[in-house]
């Protein structure tokens, strides 16, 4: 079964059949969803999915750009918290740094602040993490290598990063995030680094409604684009499809902690 590692199904653009999609899913081949919040809203929508769907489970956090609303709502991290601790939470994310929009210092430090306090929640919670890291390379590895040897378990969503960072990473045990992207004909450098990457660090993911893959590219993105995300991989790395689907299906249900 396939196993979509980091989906947004509360996203609007899934208001008109949302239902009729994700019933679909099990004869799809699609056995396992993350749904991932970026805010506090979209994290208890995550919650409300993974209890109506048993397949479907929910990440808990508060997504870089977002992250000045923990400075807004009054006990924002303690009711972040409080969904931390629900049965069908497996990770604390999407959570990190992102500094494609947000130039501003001041902006700057306060995702760096929260990225840390949620680090520090995945600990004591005892939960993996997921890390969005846009134009923020160094800052990112730099906070995440602190966090190495400290027992902290992870994926990097949606990598889009050199070898050289890949390998940083791989080598402190932390999963890569791998979707669309990898089908597009410009993608070399995630190419390579899918080839470098030993297939038991690979996730398979699609942050949809986002990052269709080829031949599905522009329109909006469901887990039952994977497939092509799988055929990829296994063309890349020489494998069977069915082998990469098998393998990061059990990557992910390691990663998450899922019986």
């Amino acid at each position: 079964m396939i196993f979509d590692s980091h989906a947004h199904y509360d996203d609007a653009k899934f208001d008109e059949d949302r239902a009729q999609l994700l019933n679909s899913m099990a004869a799809c081949g699609i056995g396992y969803i993350v749904n991932v919040g970026a805010d506090l809203e979209s994290t208890k929508r995550s919650l409300l999915l993974a209890e109506q769907y048993p397949f479907i489970y929910a990440a808990c956090g508060v997504h870089p750009s977002d992250a000045v609303q923990l400075d807004e709502i009054e006990d924002g991290f303690d009711q972040l918290r409080k969904y931390c601790s629900h049965e069908k939470c497996v990770a604390v994310g999407e959570i990190g740094l992102d500094y494609y929009w947000d130039k501003e210092d001041d902006v700057r430090s306060r995702q760096k602040y929260w990225f840390e306090q949620q680090l520090l929640l995945s600990k004591e919670m005892n939960l993996p993490i997921i890390i969005h890291s846009r134009d923020a390379a160094k800052d990112t590895l730099d906070m995440m290598k602190s966090q190495a040897g400290q027992g902290t378990r992870g994926v990097m969503h949606c990598f889009s990063y050199s070898v050289e960072i890949a390998r940083e990473y791989l080598n402190m045990g932390y999963y890569l995030g791998i979707g669309g992207v990898v089908t597009f004909a410009n993608a070399k450098a995630i190419k390579e680094v899918v080839r470098y990457a030993p297939i038991e660090q690979i996730l398979l993911e699609t942050d949809c409604p986002y990052l269709a893959p080829v031949p599905n590219r522009g329109k909006r993105n469901s887990s039952l684009n994977l497939p092509y995300v799988a055929e990829m991989i296994a063309e890349l790395k020489h494998m069977h499809k069915e082998d990469v689907v098998d393998i990061t299906c059990k990557n992910a249900k390691n990663m998450y902690g899922i019986a």
